[in-house]
């Protein structure tokens, strides 16, 4: 093994902060009992990381990154030998502390859970150390560039619509359904038999959305969504993804329900942002508003499997690793198609 390793390095999290490529950071520790050395391959790029590095949410490490997929180079004590050399992921939640109350029911929301690039140095960086035991085990038929954006966005929407408790033939609205997490979300509920209204704006959208299967497209910047949604479903939609982290995404999401529809919060305003909810709506119609975060690893293993038979295939952009500041301004500007994936040095 090396005796450094080249990372992305953040000096302090701040809105005019800088990404310094560094080939001179220190290798982690051998790994502990039940731990593995994973070197990175690539790592997918997500607008949460321009949130930790930016200063938007809280980043209390220097290299962020939670998109990471790689192989297993280093084995701890107690760690089955026949997991050297395998490929594995490094997601957003490194592990769950699966000792407290909220754990019982759903890991994924515990309030000690150690996450990448938050509070535990991230996938930016050639190796990682990682708990053998938590990290999701991944095939070798996809290309690594394929799977990186399937650990936080593709699941996070897998899991949001999940969440969202449709039926096929229901109707789906997807905010921002041209995007990073929009269009995943838009052939993952297509192949659960749903019909999506994709909301975006501009003919690549349009174009990229009806491609991949929506039901109806919807230019924002030309229509009135809400009475465009209720034209087409007539009573209203059933539910509503918010993947963007747009006030407008939100303001509009509970107008277009029906009675009984869902909206599910995905993506993230800014923080002083709030939705507007009349009680008397929510008592008389039923509605459900929920928040969505990540997924589960069972979640995880269905959409590897629809991705293996090109069944959700992620928009991707390729980009080595000295041009990861460039991803992340290109991010903050939503120039990005897709999902960005940026390649480790080897």
């Amino acid at each position: 093994m090396p005796g450094t390793q080249t990372c992305a390095w953040v000096e302090k999290p701040a809105k005019d902060a800088r990404v310094e490529i560094r080939s001179d950071h220190p290798m982690p520790a051998d790994p502990g009992h039940g731990e593995v050395l994973v070197k990175v391959e690539v790592t997918g790029v997500c607008h949460s990381d321009c949130h930790n590095i930016y200063g938007e949410t809280p980043m209390h490490v220097h290299i962020a990154g939670h998109e990471g997929v790689g192989r297993i180079v280093k084995l701890g004590a107690g760690v089955d030998p026949g997991l050297m050399n395998k490929r594995v992921g490094l997601p957003w939640i490194l592990k769950s502390c699966g000792d407290c109350e909220v754990c019982a029911v759903d890991p994924l929301c515990c309030p000690n859970q150690v996450n990448h690039g938050r509070n535990t140095e991230g996938c930016f960086q050639q190796y990682v150390l990682a708990p053998a035991r938590d990290i999701p085990k991944l095939p070798e038929g996809l290309a690594a560039e394929i799977i990186a954006p399937l650990l936080c966005g593709g699941v996070t929407t897998y899991s949001a619509i999940k969440k969202a408790n449709l039926r096929p033939g229901n109707f789906l609205v997807i905010p921002g359904a041209g995007g990073g997490l929009g269009h995943l979300g838009l052939q993952i509920a297509k192949a659960q038999g749903i019909q999506v209204i994709a909301i975006d704006s501009g003919a690549e959208k349009r174009d990229l959305c009806k491609r991949l299967g929506a039901a109806h497209f919807i230019d924002f910047k030309d229509s009135d969504v809400v009475a465009k949604v209720k034209g087409i479903t007539g009573m209203g939609a059933h539910a509503v993804v918010v993947v963007p982290g747009s006030p407008q995404a939100y303001e509009q999401a509970l107008p277009m329900l029906r009675n009984r529809g869902v909206m599910v919060c995905v993506g993230l305003p800014n923080a002083e942002f709030a939705i507007k909810v009349r009680p008397i709506q929510m008592v008389v119609m039923g509605l459900t508003i929920v928040g969505s975060s990540v997924g589960s690893h069972n979640d995880m293993a269905d959409l590897i499997y629809l991705a293996s038979q090109g069944v959700v295939v992620p928009e991707i952009e390729v980009y080595e690793f000295a041009q990861l500041e460039e991803v992340l301004q290109k991010l903050m500007r939503y120039e990005v198609k897709g999902r960005a994936v940026v390649r480790l040095p080897a």
